[in-house]
């Protein structure tokens, strides 16, 4: 009788830690409220102040932080760099740690091991038993699968908007503007993962990092080969003292013509991916549809000639 609370306690607690890690995190926000608070009510202790919380915000969120960056460094460490660059790669998805995502993992896999208790002890045969231990692997790798999903969705995001950038980065720097002037205008205007490296960019420049290996680390974290040959280009045009002007204008007709030609290319895939759904799944429903109603007259025909 405990063994089955025991699990649905661990299974609870495990999903509890797994929330926790995935709820975007918003600090910034939680700070700027609680000054608002203070500086609002100057006669109100912050320990009141405090207490205003929710309990969940109080205690069991901290308890729940805890456990996940105690589970991350059970986890062995060779891959935490690999790890940090997808990372970074994700964009950070919801503000997540090295050591919150390895405590996912882990926390994922353990309540894998716990479901596939019931799997194990099953006298049905030895297949619900391999069934059983294949999802503990399969838990601590999900959490890789949803990251890998997010850096896909990313890249994809940053390449469709970047030809659109370096025609408003053209119009913009022939209107006046300098280079890093013009990227913080995208950066201020658009919401999508591109305005937010610019942002970023423009920042680091700003703290003292040249614009070289400002534009170098903005295209490590992208990741996109696009990107990384704009970075070149504008790189050894600065270097030679070349117009940006130009040099986006040229930039932004080449991008523009391979968007083009990739819609062009995902428009040949296209007959090649219909192929087995209609192989499988419509041609069948078509085969029963047409020649239903005529199997049962065969069968009667075919009765008669054997008499």
């Amino acid at each position: 009788m405990m063994l089955p609370l025991l699990a649905g306690l661990l299974v609870t607690l495990s999903i509890l830690c797994i929330w926790q890690g995935l709820r975007a995190a918003r600090p910034s926000e939680d700070i700027l409220e609680k000054l608002e608070q203070v500086s609002g009510t100057p006669q109100q202790l912050l320990e009141e102040v405090e207490f205003q919380a929710s309990f969940f915000e109080r205690a069991v969120k901290p308890l729940l932080r805890r456990l996940v960056a105690v589970a991350g460094r059970l986890v062995p460490q060779r891959n935490v760099e690999r790890l940090r660059r997808d990372l970074t790669a994700a964009g950070n998805p919801y503000g997540l740690s090295i050591t919150d995502v390895l405590g996912i993992k882990f926390l994922a896999a353990f309540a894998a091991a716990v479901l596939s208790l019931p799997l194990l002890g099953s006298a049905s045969g030895g297949l619900m038993r391999l069934l059983g231990l294949a999802l503990i692997p399969l838990g601590f790798y999900l959490p890789n699968l949803w990251l890998r999903r997010r850096i896909s969705a990313r890249k994809a995001e940053i390449i469709r908007a970047l030809p659109d950038a370096l025609d408003m980065l053209t119009v913009c720097v022939d209107a006046g503007l300098g280079f890093d002037a013009a990227l913080l205008k995208i950066g201020e205007k658009w919401q999508n993962a591109l305005a937010e490296e610019f942002g970023r960019t423009v920042a680091e420049m700003r703290v003292g990092v040249t614009r070289a290996e400002a534009l170098r680390n903005m295209a490590a974290r992208c990741d996109v080969p696009d990107v990384s040959n704009f970075v070149a280009v504008l790189i050894q045009a600065d270097q030679l003292g070349l117009s940006i002007a130009q040099i986006l204008r040229v930039q932004a007709q080449q991008l523009r013509l391979r968007r083009r030609q990739r819609a062009e290319e995902l428009a040949r895939q296209a007959p090649i991916k219909m192929l087995f759904p209609l192989v499988f799944l419509i041609f069948p429903a078509m085969f029963a549809v047409i020649f239903g109603p005529a199997i049962p007259m065969l069968i009667e025909m075919f009765a008669h000639i054997s008499r």
